[in-house]
């Protein structure tokens, strides 16, 4: 119960770090830089090149996470535990290449680099929420859960049928702490990204860690 609402703490921290420190590139919200992207076209203005880059980047990472989870099935493994350390040590890496730089240039060297890490990192964290663990909402898609929140909680309020009413009950009571902890990601990145910059990146990197730590203390069969 406590790994999604970490998980959204990492993404809408990382998330607003990358829009504030990183020239506007979101991490997690992948569709907010096609967005940004098409708006720069228009606009007659310079594309960014991690605009570009982020939306191929984000695909291949998903279709790597999810080869990866593959591979550990047939092996008979469970498959979160893995892609966690694995997001942990993208974040460490971006972390690494662009805080030390700060202020960087998002769009050259190994800042970007480091920013396409950072992005790998979210694609796993989209991977394994779906083919890792059973029953969680999204933790990077704040408009699903929002939408899923609201349907389920006016099913609640007007359903007829108690059975229907219950199960939604349960979903919104999963959906709400992933809203809540993605919207305190934001402002703790926020405010830590104006106090120290780049740096701030130093908050999803340790709760990655916090992440791996919950799932290192599960029961093999929890884990999977």
């Amino acid at each position: 119960m406590l790994l999604p609402p970490v998980l959204s703490l990492i993404a809408g921290s990382c998330d607003i770090i990358g829009f504030i420190g990183l020239g506007g590139l979101f991490t997690a919200h992948i569709t907010g830089n096609i967005v940004l992207l098409v708006a720069h076209i228009a606009a007659g203005a310079d594309a960014p090149l991690s605009y570009m880059l982020s939306v191929p980047v984000f695909i291949v990472a998903l279709v790597l996470s999810r080869y990866l989870v593959g591979a550990l099935e047939r092996r008979g493994m469970p498959s979160l535990r893995p892609l966690l350390l694995l997001q942990f040590l993208l974040l460490a890496v971006f972390l690494v290449l662009c805080a030390p730089a700060s202020p960087v240039d998002p769009n050259a060297g190994k800042a970007l680099l480091g920013c396409m890490l950072g992005v790998s990192a979210m694609a796993v964290q989209n991977a394994l929420v779906q083919v890792s663990i059973t029953g969680a909402p999204a933790t990077a898609v704040m408009t699903t859960n929002t939408t899923r929140f609201a349907m389920d909680l006016g099913e609640v309020l007007m359903a007829a049928d108690r059975a229907q009413a219950s199960k939604a009950a349960i979903r919104a009571r999963r959906t709400l702490p992933s809203i809540v902890a993605f919207v305190v990601g934001c402002g703790l990145g926020a405010g830590c990204q104006v106090i120290i910059g780049l740096w701030s990146l130093l908050l999803p990197t340790a709760l990655a860690f916090v992440a791996l730590g919950l799932a290192l203390g599960t029961r093999p069969a929890e884990a999977s």
